[in-house]
């Protein structure tokens, strides 16, 4: 149960795991003076690696041009894994963000909202499962909860009237923390990029399942980890929608079949 956290700064990510029985092994965080490029995990230590390289890149809240260090972190995180050898990896960040390639592995491409993990916040999250078994994870959404609260979001600290310390945290589902040294802004920022604890021990309860069991559940064949049952082969009409949407932008007919060039 050793798991290694990278690009951990407060790490909810790593606390989500430690309250679902995994052992966490932090990695090196520019805001503690460390740096992941000079970082060289040992090989077959860790049985899995979660993380969540920085987003800003791929954001939608992005106003500016690519700085292009978010394409680099996300290879950063490949090496890690590379180099570790996990039975599986775990990698958080926003929808936008390209698809992970670490040769040996498996990727499974989950969004979570805050609702489905018993949080008030209106927040999408993004995970990419990789493991060597090629198994897919199933992620049942078993705790609901009104969307009512905007994201807890990074620069909340900047803004006018924002909520206070101990409702922020809150939402991100831990108690006010403390965080000597930071200022007020830097408390909001760390706290606002980490990973709500309840979505992240919904995640860490799903990996022990897949752990545990020798063959898992079928799941929906949208990519959304929903376990489905019989001859079902998505979970709800979100997912055939979200089928369709995708046959439509790859130019894919009813019947399979990829339209001729220049045909409408």
């Amino acid at each position: 149960m050793l798991i290694l956290s990278v690009f951990p700064g407060i790490d909810l990510f790593g606390r989500a795991f430690e309250a679902e029985g995994f052992c966490v092994v932090r990695g090196p965080d520019l805001i503690w003076g460390g740096d992941v490029r000079r970082f060289h995990p040992p090989a077959g230590v860790f049985v899995g690696v979660i993380g969540g390289p920085p987003c800003q890149d791929f954001s939608s809240l992005r106003r500016g041009q690519p700085s292009g260090e978010g394409v680099e972190l996300l290879a950063e995180f490949a090496r890690v894994v590379m180099e570790a050898r996990p039975v599986w990896f775990l990698m958080e960040n926003v929808p936008r963000v390209p698809g992970l390639s670490v040769p040996g592995y498996a990727v499974q491409r989950i969004d979570l909202r805050g609702g489905e993990c018993g949080l008030s916040q209106r927040r999408l999250r993004h995970f990419q499962f990789g493991t060597v078994t090629a198994r897919s994870l199933a992620v049942p959404r078993v705790v609901t909860e009104a969307e009512t609260q905007p994201a807890a979001v990074a620069s909340e600290g900047k803004r006018r009237g924002k909520r206070d310390w101990l409702a922020f945290c809150a939402l991100q589902g831990v108690p006010p923390l403390e965080l000597p040294g930071m200022s007020r802004g830097a408390k909001y920022q760390a706290v606002g990029n980490g990973v709500p604890v309840p979505m992240g021990r919904l995640l860490a309860r799903a990996i022990r399942a897949w752990m545990d069991a020798d063959d898992g559940p079928r799941v929906c064949c949208c990519g959304c980890a929903r376990p489905v049952r019989g001859k079902q082969q998505t979970a709800g009409p979100a997912c055939r929608k979200r089928l369709e949407r995708r046959r439509r932008q790859a130019g894919v007919t009813a019947l399979g079949v990829a339209p001729p060039a220049g045909s409408r």
